[in-house]
């Protein structure tokens, strides 16, 4: 079975800034990434990677990291 290539540097630069617009969401709400990480159901270790952009997260993680921030899912991946 082939190793699957690494992303392009598009996509590398589009994670990147879905994770950067899920950093500031955070922010905006005052709440620390142990708080969403608990209020999501996931490790602090997965939202820092997700912040990032070391981390793709599936769709189940971000629609739970959007509910806990308080926000809509489009507010995260826009």
């Amino acid at each position: 079975m082939p190793s699957a290539s690494p992303p392009p540097d598009w996509v590398l630069a589009r994670r990147r800034a879905v994770g950067d617009r899920i950093r500031a969401v955070r922010l905006n709400a005052n709440l620390t990434q142990e708080a969403v990480a608990l209020a999501a159901g996931v490790d602090r270790p997965s939202v820092v990677r997700i912040e990032q952009g070391q981390q793709s997260p599936t769709l189940d993680t971000l629609i739970r990291l959007a509910d806990a921030i308080g926000v809509p899912l489009a507010d995260l991946v826009r």
